[in-house]
């Protein structure tokens, strides 16, 4: 076997692992580098977090350079395009999310919806999340024959491209203080979906998240800040630590590294970015460690909030006289 046909057949391998869910558990939900800013896709209680519309858009490819014997563009990618906006009336926030994530010939599309309770609560404010969507699974079998060990396969043989959708559910809690930090707890996934049909077997695996964020300002020269972040994912078979230092400069520009502990293959990233106005540009590249032959992972984040005054109108203050 040449190194063409192993890189094909490696990903193949991986895509049978994630239709064979019901005795292989797997983590399926897409990776990113920037996950410090892009909360509200594994957390619904951050939705009107900030006081603005907030839109950000992620696109991510994975080993760049990985393809099949037959040319195909086999390794992963994700694209991803969130938006999230107080809403006074609802007393909280609501949000939205659109992605699409590529392995090799499996393709899923999700989207889903999101809405988050806010109360103050000491210095800081809680939000209280849910979260309801749909995900559409799609593999071309007839492709996946290319790579096969036996092209005569049962499991292979006789398919062409099939589908599933399945329903989505997700709940969370996100309690943050301005300026200082933010702490969540959240999972999706939780209703487990199992694709109707037998063609796919495609079942989905709750996932919980564990997030926190802290910001260091140095006091002599306060232009300067540190931010350390870590995100744990489980799906209660897996664990998979995402521990990230992020050192900016008035807000506007920043640089830092990230390290996961369950990507055995090109584990470390390094992010930079640039903040212009109110619009955020970061940029992410996975430094290769393997002989995969691929030229590492890039991934490329814009962001834009657009402020909004809450208070216009009639105010309302809590105060012990009124309760």
């Amino acid at each position: 076997m040449n190194l063409s046909q192993f890189k094909i057949y490696i990903v193949s391998v991986f895509t049978l692992l994630l239709l064979v869910s019901e005795t292989v558990s797997g983590q399926q939900e897409a990776q990113y580098a920037h996950n410090m800013y892009y909360n509200v896709t594994y957390n619904p209680a951050f939705a009107g977090s900030v006081n603005g519309i907030c839109a950000t858009g992620l696109a991510r490819q994975q080993w760049v350079g990985f393809k099949s014997q037959n040319g195909d563009k086999i390794a992963p990618e994700t694209y991803s395009v969130s938006l999230n906006s107080p809403i006074g009336i609802l007393h909280g926030g609501i949000g939205g999310t659109i992605y699409n994530d590529k392995l090799g010939h499996w393709n899923e599309i999700g989207v889903s919806l999101s809405y988050a309770y806010r109360v103050d609560i000491g210095m800081g404010n809680l939000g209280i999340g849910v979260q309801v969507g749909f995900i559409n699974g799609k593999i071309d079998f007839s492709k996946l024959i290319e790579g096969a060990l036996d092209p005569d396969d049962p499991l292979l043989t006789g398919k062409a491209e099939e589908s599933d959708m399945l329903l989505d559910f997700g709940f969370g809690l996100h309690y943050f203080v301005p300026n200082k930090f933010y702490v969540g707890l959240s999972s999706t996934r939780l209703s487990e979906s199992t694709s109707p049909g037998d063609i796919l077997a495609y079942k989905t695996k709750r996932h919980y998240y564990l997030s926190a964020g802290y910001i260091f300002t140095f006091q002599n020269n306060p232009s300067w800040e540190i931010d350390p972040s870590i995100l744990v994912k489980s799906d209660a078979v897996k664990t998979q630590i995402d521990i990230a230092a992020m050192v900016k400069y008035n807000n506007k520009v920043w640089g830092g590294v990230s390290y996961s502990t369950i990507r055995v293959v090109d584990p470390l990233s390094v992010l930079v970015g640039l903040s212009i106005k109110d619009i955020k540009i970061g940029y992410a590249y996975t430094i290769p460690s393997s002989n995969l032959g691929s030229s590492g992972s890039h991934e490329v984040m814009v962001g834009y909030c657009f402020k909004i005054d809450m208070d216009r109108g009639r105010r309302s203050y809590k105060n012990t006289r009124f309760l």
